[in-house]
């Protein structure tokens, strides 16, 4: 039996109005003409999860460097490379 779609994002208020008032969850799928309870379980659940989450993950790529931070890397990187061969000299190892 194919699944019937319904969208019940639309009608999260009148769900969340019907909820306040005390109707069971059976009862709202019924005055709304959902197909079950179910309906109306998943979807609140899913509104309270919305609110229990903190900060997003961030996906994706990192963000970029600027060609500032390329140049400071690149001048830092070459300090060091010639920090190591002059102690490589002085210890006489190449």
């Amino acid at each position: 039996m194919p699944r019937k779609y319904e969208k019940v994002q639309a009608l999260l208020p009148a769900i969340k109005q019907l909820a306040e008032q005390g109707f069971t969850q059976r009862e709202i799928a019924e005055k709304l003409g959902l197909g079950s309870k179910m309906v109306v379980k998943e979807l609140l659940r899913r509104e309270r999860k919305k609110k229990c989450q903190g900060i997003p993950k961030q996906r994706g790529r990192k963000p970029a460097k600027t060609l500032q931070e390329y140049k400071y890397e690149n001048k830092r990187l070459k300090m060091e490379v010639e920090l190591l061969r002059d102690f490589l000299s002085l210890t006489e190892r190449k």
